[in-house]
């Protein structure tokens, strides 16, 4: 029996991919198709799959070519297929022509031509077609708009205050200005991600949320950390009951400022310790505690009264049977690290934590420690992209970061700017 190999993503399966499985079938007596795995597709630069893994595979087993299908999650997994199944030959399209030569130590290499005019790529861009704009300052929108070049089917395109041209706008002004930014934006309906914290109050927040809705438009928040491979791994990991029960969750985020009028690095822009960290660390704890919390102390240390510039805040939370604790920072220092305690273990993730690829779920027992990694490609950016994206194509609201985790956060702020804090 001549044993038959070969990969691919099959988003969106095609007559072209149809044909190479053809031509491969066509090779020996037995057909092994490896479907490459979402986590495994992103470190390649593919972040802009329209199927999910078990989608792709459902596709693949449907065409009946396929005598058996396996995924494929690392690199350097073919060699251990190769070995492990007792492949004979190994084909590819011949787009990889020579890529894997390598592989002729283990088998023998095809390179099979492909179906000229049909492409996975062009088919998501033609289904997709979202035009993006942006309204505000120059550090981040450089930032937004290199990533955007990596998603397929969304382009950039310079827009005047009106937002023509354009179907959805990202906005990075002083969240301030939020209100107003975001407001018109939808008035004209454009869909809208904006940078955290959304607005400054929650009636304001209830508003716009109620406008989104009500015009069919979507209204997403950029916090980059959310949408990184390894911080949803992690939020699974937490909540699966592996650390046992969480009774803490501490985060900390600090960037030492030269001067309190300084641009953040990220957006250009003048912000507060608790408006340029704040909703980057609360994320977790209202993530994983919830946002029905007993009690909450805001402590800050103010260096410009006028402003309301802290440059240092600390926030403690009490809920029923856990507590968390939150330490932002734009005129101090500290281990930006991220620590969900649990009653069996705890979760670490090291600084810079909410630039997440790793973390370490640590027990007693050091044996027992597991390290997990996963790439992270522009800081996450192209990520909370692509699920925008997908948020405005099927017409539902961004599950990375649920409404209420949003409102909370604008909450805090609030009752920051409202005076409910302890000044040291």
């Amino acid at each position: 029996m001549i044993k038959v190999i070969t990969y691919g993503t099959y988003d969106l399966l095609h007559y072209g991919h149809i044909r190479l499985l053809e031509r491969a079938k066509a090779l020996g007596d037995y057909l092994i198709v490896g479907v490459t795995s979402d986590d495994y597709d992103k470190t390649r630069g593919k972040i802009n799959n329209q199927q999910s893994l078990m989608e792709r595979v459902a596709a693949v087993k449907a065409t009946g070519l396929a005598d058996e299908i396996i995924a494929e999650e690392y690199e350097g997994q073919k060699i251990d297929d190769i070995r492990r199944y007792g492949v004979d030959i190994f084909a590819i399209g011949s787009d990889w022509t020579g890529k894997f030569d390598y592989l002729n130590e283990f088998c023998k290499v095809i390179y099979l031509p492909r179906t000229e005019g049909i492409s996975s790529s062009e088919l998501r861009a033609e289904k997709r077609k979202l035009t993006v704009g942006t309204v505000g300052s120059l550090g981040s929108i450089n930032k937004f708009i290199k990533e955007v070049g990596f998603v397929n089917g969304v382009e950039y395109r310079e827009c005047g205050s009106e937002l023509e041209g354009v179907d959805a706008v990202y906005v990075a002004t002083h969240p301030e200005k939020h209100y107003e930014d975001i407001s018109h934006a939808l008035e004209l309906g454009k869909h809208v991600i904006s940078e955290s914290p959304i607005v400054l109050r929650r009636d304001r927040f209830d508003e716009l949320t109620k406008l989104a809705k009500e015009k069919g438009l979507i209204l997403s928040e950029a916090i980059k950390t959310a949408y990184s491979t390894a911080y949803s791994r992690l939020l699974v990991v937490a909540k699966s009951g592996r650390i046992g029960d969480i009774v803490s969750v501490d985060a900390t985020c600090t960037s030492l400022a030269s001067r309190i009028d300084e641009p953040d690095t990220d957006l250009g822009i003048i912000q507060n310790s608790i408006c340029a960290w704040g909703p980057t660390a609360m994320l977790p704890v209202f993530q994983l505690l919830g946002t029905e919390y007993r009690e909450k102390h805001i402590v800050s240390r103010i260096v410009d009264a006028e402003n309301r510039f802290d440059g240092f805040t600390k926030i403690d939370f009490i809920y029923d049977h856990a507590v968390a604790s939150v330490k932002v920072a734009k005129g101090a220092k500290s281990e930006g690290e991220l620590i969900i305690t649990g009653t069996k273990g705890y979760i670490y993730v090291p600084a810079p934590w909410w630039i997440t690829d790793y973390f370490e779920v640590r027990f007693e027992n050091p044996a027992e420690n597991k390290r997990h990694f996963y790439q992270l490609d522009g800081d996450g950016i192209r990520y909370e992209i692509v699920a925008f994206a997908k948020s405005i194509e099927s017409g539902r609201h961004d599950f990375y970061i649920p409404e209420k985790v949003s409102r909370a956060i604008v909450g805090v702020i609030e009752d920051y700017y409202g005076g409910q804090i302890t000044l040291i």
